[in-house]
């Protein structure tokens, strides 16, 4: 058993190499490293199963040896100062292990596909592999310093992925705010670190905890100042996981490619502030202010992503809010003492919003099919509908990542949300009334986005759209070559779908520069396929093991323990952290079959209340409402028996201006960080700067004043310096005689 934790220390490492190995490549042979460049997948993919193998290893054994093993070393060492490097294994770091391979694999294989035909593809893998190995390096950090290394690594590799298509100017600002915006959490963070090292002397976990904590309980360390130093660090973890009022880059963050969007700010990345309060919370548990701030944080999160949702035309976007909403939930989670609901959660939510995350994905690869490389429309819900008929198999998967979010049984998000639910009641009711509440929002906005793409008739753009086109189109370079000849007939570049005669599917560079075509013929003009088509069997993987997970994963956690039941496999999981890192933490509560079911009842009753509104409103089930603009309905001004036009102006401008939270930071934050710094750089130009040139301007002066004053003759000079000694002298002598007289 320490055989495998003794080597635990490398899981970061091994996909490390990956971009290693790329960037030698391109150096030494990048012409070879071009032409091969699809060859990287299979090492990327191939490590990360190394790494997951690893990780299900050590996970078996935590659940059979209730054991955690820390290993450190001495980095640096300066008197009483000593800062330590090492690693940290328990049931906290084996869940986020898992996630992060597993999820990371499915992405990999996903990516394969997706990005077969974009210019950067192996800058892609080799972000996305150092994106790993930065998240591997963060969940098995043994101190609070390493940490914010990876940390801080984590927000490079985000920079890198959000920004990748940097040609596109919307994606360059999306990269930059989310970049801005973590900017704020972390100096926070860092300020709390330093604050902690200096009220306790250590970074290691097990001593910050012990010695804060005894602390704390003795009054040798003023509560104020613990409280600032907690709430500091949770900072970084409400800018990380896109907690209000930090929560602003996430939805702009979807202008990333849709894999990163899946691996990142679904299942990863935003999970990361989640596991900074789940590692914290020994030290947070026992500052009260700091745990009710948390769950209030966690349930405007909660509200304000769910109402934001409602609105949103984006389908990526609308999948965003959503997460937010759900690591809200998880926070709430977290702030109420409810620490493995919370982590229970974050399993759930993670295997479900990749599932729907991976499904837009290929939806969006369908539709570009047909409308060419334009954000504005494939991922526009506008120009969706009736696609049931030609993605089934998306159809499905997308279904069921829904359900599961919606909270419907037996699929995983309802096991955890309705544990986070039922706690709800024993700490707030003003909480719960929210959080209920929500929980039918996110059934109506989620199948909201299912109906107004997958149901009623393929959308009207699609109907008058006659499948040609006027010129061909050649196939961009690779590499930046010009000038090629159209791709000769019947030849496939992974197409969707094997290509019918007289057919042709046309696939995205994905940046800003000419869409790749597939020609058939060389005639002017070149049949296109009308109609959205189902993504290949690579990208279609991905997804059935997605469903699985998301079927069968909820049942790790299933809440009951009675008398001649062994506790559940999550239970038994988190014993080994629950008992040794804080005795509060174990709170696992029975529940009876008649307890549950009525708890489960009231909230998929709920859950299944929002699914029909929302399908009354959003499927076309009359023939007079088959050409209904639904996705306009709020945006819409006539009168309807649910909602008045004033009530849905509300709605729909709430949702549209995002709660008008980004308005008030431009008009207040933004702008008047501008003004201070138009003020500083004046002061800085005309005072700071100003006083040495006025110096030099004024030496400057008279100097040139002093050269006109001299003639040449010595005389004159010598007149001059008599006058002036003449009147300091009187000057002198009339002062000295005037104090003397006053002495006498």
């Amino acid at each position: 058993m320490e055989h495998i934790y003794h080597y635990s220390w490398i899981i970061p490492f091994i996909p490390l190499t990956v971009p290693l190995l790329i960037g030698a490549g391109l150096l030494l042979f990048p012409t070879t490293t071009k032409k091969l460049r699809r060859m990287w997948a299979f090492p990327s993919i191939s490590l990360l199963s190394l790494v997951m193998l690893f990780s299900i290893k050590l996970s078996i054994q935590q659940i059979h040896s209730i054991f955690i093993y820390q290993s450190v070393w001495s980095w640096t060492i300066n008197n009483d100062f000593s800062l330590e490097f090492g690693y940290l294994v328990d049931p906290l770091t084996s869940i986020m292990l898992m996630l992060i391979t597993t999820v990371g694999i499915l992405v990999l294989i996903y990516s394969d596909n997706y990005m077969s035909h974009d210019e950067g593809y192996l800058r892609f893998f080799a972000y996305l592999s150092f994106f790993n190995t930065s998240m591997l390096g963060l969940v098995t950090s043994s101190n609070l310093i390493q940490i914010y290394i990876f940390w801080e690594l984590v927000g490079m590799c985000s920079y890198l992925l959000i920004g990748f298509w940097f040609t596109r100017p919307i994606a360059a600002n999306a990269c930059q705010k989310a970049f801005v915006t973590n900017r704020v959490g972390d100096f926070g963070l860092l300020l709390g670190i330093l604050g902690l090292y200096w009220l306790t002397g250590s970074f290691e976990f097990r001593d910050l905890f012990e010695i804060f904590n005894t602390s704390i309980s003795n009054n040798e360390i003023h509560f104020l100042v613990g409280t600032v130093c907690t709430f500091l660090l949770f900072a970084g973890a409400v800018a990380k996981s896109a907690q209000f009022p930090l929560h602003i880059w996430l939805p702009d963050a979807m202008e990333g490619p849709t894999p990163i969007s899946a691996l990142i700010h679904a299942a990863t990345m935003v999970a990361a502030g989640i596991f900074l309060v789940a590692r914290l919370f020994p030290l947070l548990i026992v500052i009260p202010s700091i745990r009710n701030l948390i769950a209030l944080i966690g349930i405007i999160t909660v509200l304000l992503g769910a109402t934001l949702a409602l609105a949103q035309k984006d389908i990526k976007k609308g999948l965003a809010y959503s997460t937010m909403s759900q690591l809200g939930y998880m926070m709430l989670a977290l702030g109420m003492g409810s620490y493995r609901a919370a982590l229970f959660h974050l399993i759930t939510h993670a295997y479900s919003k990749a599932l729907l995350f991976l499904g837009s994905g290929s939806i969006i690869h369908s539709m570009e099919a047909v409308v060419g490389y334009s954000p504005e429309k494939s991922q526009n819900m506008v120009f969706m509908g009736g696609l049931k008929k030609h993605v089934p198999i998306t159809k499905t998967s997308f279904l069921l990542g829904t359900l599961s979010l919606s909270g419907i049984p037996p699929l995983a998000c309802f096991w955890s949300k309705d544990e986070i639910l039922n706690d709800t009641w024993l700490y707030s009711p003003i909480f719960a009334t929210i959080a209920w509440s929500t929980a039918a929002l996110t059934a109506f906005y989620m199948f909201r986005i299912y109906l107004l793409t997958f149901e009623g008739h393929l959308n009207v753009h699609f109907q008058n759209y006659n499948g040609k086109r006027s010129s061909s189109f050649y196939s961009i370079s690779l590499w930046g070559q010009k000038g090629l000849n159209p791709i000769k007939k019947n030849f496939s570049l992974l197409t969707l779908l094997p290509i019918k005669n007289n057919e042709s599917v046309s696939k995205n560079s994905h940046g800003n520069i000419k869409k790749t075509m597939l020609i058939i013929n060389n005639s002017d003009n070149t049949k296109i396929s009308p109609y959205p088509r189902e993504s290949g069997n690579t990208m279609l993987f991905p997804l059935f093991v997605l469903i699985f997970f998301t079927l069968f994963i909820g049942l790790i956690g299933i809440p009951f323990n009675q008398e001649g039941i062994d506790p559940d496999i999550l239970s038994k999981w988190l014993t080994p952290s629950v008992n040794l890192l804080h005795p509060k933490l174990n709170n696992q509560n029975s529940l009876d079959w008649s307890e549950f079911l009525t708890n489960a009842t009231f909230s998929v009753s709920l859950a299944y209340s929002g699914i029909v509104i929302a399908s009354f409103l959003y499927k076309p089930i009359y023939s007079s409402l088959q050409n209904f603009d639904l996705i306009n309905f709020f945006e819409k001004r006539h009168t309807n028996v649910f909602f008045s036009d004033k009530i849905k102006n509300v709605i729909y401008d709430w949702a549209h201006y995002r709660g008008y939270i980004d308005a008030f930071y431009t008009t207040y934050v933004i702008r008047s960080v501008r003004a201070l710094s138009e003020l500083v750089y004046f002061f800085d130009r005309r005072v700071i700067d100003g006083i040495p040139n006025g110096f030099g301007v004024t030496s400057f002066l008279v100097g040139e004043g002093l050269k006109y004053v001299g003639g040449g003759r010595i005389s004159s000079y010598l007149f001059l310096y008599l006058f002036y000694a003449s009147i300091f002298l009187l000057i002198y002598y009339f002062y000295f005689t005037n104090m003397n007289l006053t002495d006498q």
